[in-house]
Parts: C-alpha cells; sequence; structure tokens
C-alpha cells in the first residue's frame, strides 16, 4: 500500500510539473514587445474641447511585435499628470475592436478623462497617455508617456434626473404642471420633439413645480436662468447634453410613411402634438408579386428645411407580419438606413386594401414607437 502511495505521489507530480510547463511555455507564446514611440497628438498638445458629436482626435503610435507572430492587442491608458499608470484613471481600446496601433478618441470622451484628472467645468488642465500593448495577458506599457493638455467643455456639476419644458412659447404653455417631459437618452443627455412658436419665451426645468431649477439655450449652449426663443415656429428635435453644457436644435420639416415595394412615400404623417404624427383614414394596399403580397414599409423624417432625411425602421433586418400575440416591442423604432429594403415593417394582413390610422409617437416614458389602427375598408 505504501508503495502505490508513493508511486501516486510520484506520477502527481510529474503531472503538475508537465502542466507547470505547458503553462509556461503558452505564457511564453504570448510575449509583446514594449512600444517604443508615440506618433501623434504631440507632446504637450492643447486641446479647446468641443461639444459636437463628431468632434475626435487620433491617437497614433509605433506598433509592438507578439513573439508569435500574431496580431498585438492596444489600449490607450490616460492618468493625473505626475502618475504611473498603475492605477490609470481611464483606459480605451484601440479601433477596430483593440487590433489597431491607432485610437480614435471623441472630445466628449476626453471631457469625462478631464473630470476624472479632477479638472472643473470649462478649466484648463494636463492629464498624460500612453499605450498598452498585449495579447490579452501580460500587458507591457509603452517606453514614452506624454502630456495633453485640454480645456473641458462647459457640462454642469449637477445633471438633472428629469427635465422638461414649458413657457409661452412651448406647446404646454406659461402653466408649469403642463410642461412636456424630455427623454433621458444617456446619463446627463436628453432628448424630445416638440412645437415651439416663434418669438415667444419658453425654458428648461428639472421639475414641474416652482422651485424648479431653469435652464436655456443661449445659441449652442445650455446655461442657468433664462429664457429662450426661436425665429421660426415649426416642430423641433431638441438635445440638451448637460455633461457638455451643449444645445442642438433640429427642425423636423416632415414625416412619411415609405412603402418599400413602391419605392415610394404613400402619405404625410401630419404633426398632432405631445411628439405625435398621424395620419387617419388613409387607404393601404399591399403590392401583388409572383410570390404573394408585399407589405413592408418605414418612415422618413425630413429635417433642417428639407435638405436632410432621417430613417425610422424596424431594430430587425426583416419580419413576419404581426397577429394578435406580437409583441409591443414589434413596433419600435429605431434609426436605420435609407436602404429600400433593410429594417422594413410589416403591416398585418388584415390592413391590405383597408383605411388605417397611422400614428408615430416619439415621448418621453416610452420606445419610440408607431401605431397602425384599421378604421374601414376601402
Amino acid at each position: 500500500m505504501k508503495t502505490l502511495v508513493v508511486k501516486s505521489t510520484i506520477f502527481l507530480s510529474f503531472l503538475f510539473a508537465l502542466m507547470s510547463c505547458v503553462n509556461d511555455d503558452t505564457l511564453e507564446h504570448l510575449k509583446v514587445t514594449t512600444v517604443k514611440t508615440l506618433y501623434a497628438p504631440d507632446n504637450n498638445k492643447a486641446v479647446k474641447l468641443e461639444s459636437s458629436a463628431s468632434a475626435n482626435i487620433l491617437f497614433e503610435w509605433e506598433q509592438a511585435k507578439a513573439e508569435d507572430g500574431g496580431l498585438v492587442m492596444y489600449e490607450v491608458a490616460f492618468d493625473v499628470e505626475g502618475g504611473d499608470f498603475s492605477k490609470p484613471i481611464y483606459k480605451l481600446t484601440s479601433d477596430n475592436n483593440g487590433t489597431y496601433n491607432y485610437a480614435t478618441v471623441t472630445h466628449k470622451t476626453l471631457n469625462k478623462i478631464g473630470a476624472l484628472a479632477g479638472l472643473n467645468s470649462s478649466e484648463t488642465g494636463n492629464i498624460i497617455w500612453t499605450v498598452f500593448s498585449s495579447k490579452g495577458v501580460n500587458e507591457v506599457k509603452a517606453e514614452e508617456v506624454r502630456t495633453m493638455t485640454i480645456t473641458r467643455l462647459a457640462g454642469f456639476a449637477e445633471v438633472p434626473t428629469d427635465v422638461y419644458v414649458t413657457g409661452e412659447g412651448s406647446e404646454g404653455g406659461a402653466d408649469v404642471s403642463k410642461a412636456i417631459k424630455f427623454k433621458a437618452v444617456a446619463n446627463g443627455e436628453f432628448e424630445i420633439y416638440t412645437k415651439l412658436t416663434a418669438g415667444k419665451k419658453y425654458h428648461f426645468a428639472d421639475g414641474t413645480n416652482a422651485a424648479a431649477k431653469t435652464y436655456f439655450a443661449d445659441g449652442e449652449v445650455l446655461k442657468e436662468n433664462g429664457e429662450s426663443t426661436v425665429a421660426k415656429t415649426g416642430v423641433y428635435r431638441i438635445n440638451l447634453d448637460f455633461t457638455t453644457g451643449a444645445v442642438v436644435y433640429t427642425e423636423i420639416s416632415k414625416m412619411e410613411l415609405f412603402f418599400a415595394p413602391t419605392n415610394t412615400y404613400l402619405f404625410e404623417l401630419p404633426y398632432v402634438g405631445q411628439g405625435v404624427w398621424k395620419a387617419a383614414s388613409q387607404p393601404i394596399t399591399f403590392k401583388q408579386e409572383g410570390w404573394g403580397r408585399d407589405e413592408r414599409y418605414k418612415f422618413r423624417m425630413t429635417v433642417k428645411e428639407g435638405t436632410e432625411f432621417e430613417w425610422f425602421g424596424s431594430v430587425n433586418g426583416d419580419n413576419s407580419r404581426p397577429n394578435n400575440s406580437t409583441p409591443e416591442s414589434f413596433w419600435y423604432m429605431v434609426p436605420v438606413s435609407g436602404d429600400q429594403w433593410n429594417n422594413c415593417f410589416k403591416f398585418a394582413g388584415e390592413i391590405d386594401n383597408s383605411l388605417s390610422d397611422v400614428s408615430v409617437v416619439f415621448q418621453a416614458d416610452n420606445s419610440y414607437t408607431h401605431i397602425i389602427k384599421k378604421v374601414g375598408d376601402q
């Protein structure tokens, strides 16, 4: 018995040693070289951050090499001035899921990094950055570290939970209890589709009572305690970003139902208020094809005085006809491409040769959606 125990112990020791060698060998092949040179941005580059979603900076560096000859993964790391990157304040992967030797970093991301570095809104200060290369393990820090001077955006230290539009120029009028709520689309970011009346004052508020904090748009900048006006009466999409202090207005000129089988627009949906467009008793007829009746559709929104378009359709590339058991989420609307066929909805079978009410509903407390209701036969 003692001999058996000794032999078992020797065998297990050998097995563990073998596994250890295999693991050591595997880890050896996961080694990468350090990034020796950072290319861009230049050291000590000064950047005044902008609120535009398209504003960005390209970070680029020399490629590292993997011992196994495979792909190297990269992360850009940021730290406070004087930091050693043992605990970076922020890290992000390079473009193409971490495989490119460059990263496109938005100004909004840099603004967040500035806040993590202790910079206040509109304050100018330094952050440092470098690059880590790896095969998923054994990451190594670049030999070079660079400094960047940033001026943070004029965001708000306290971001409201809810935001409303109110005032004589708004749909709800001056009665704050009738203020219309914005939809929260991200942390500190809000959106609303609403009608504004030219020359009449309105403002934004974080509540529907007299004690609510108020905000207004001074051009493209969001500020506290004031009133705004628009030069033209119309339906607008208003985007507020309290993290950057930015305001963006987009005039909505038209909402139409697009019928994919004929590549045409069947009818326009007039705006009726409270974020709703509705066309009543509209004739809808499917298109006869050799394989059956084609019923695919989506919506096109005309913006910026008819010069640009935005498409809204299904989250799915293709769909089956809805029925009584189809969930409400089937009708949810998301931005899609302008392709004739992709991301189309399908009408229910009963809508063929019908008169139907069609509504698009973009409101705060629900997903953006639409409603198709048969009201009669043609």
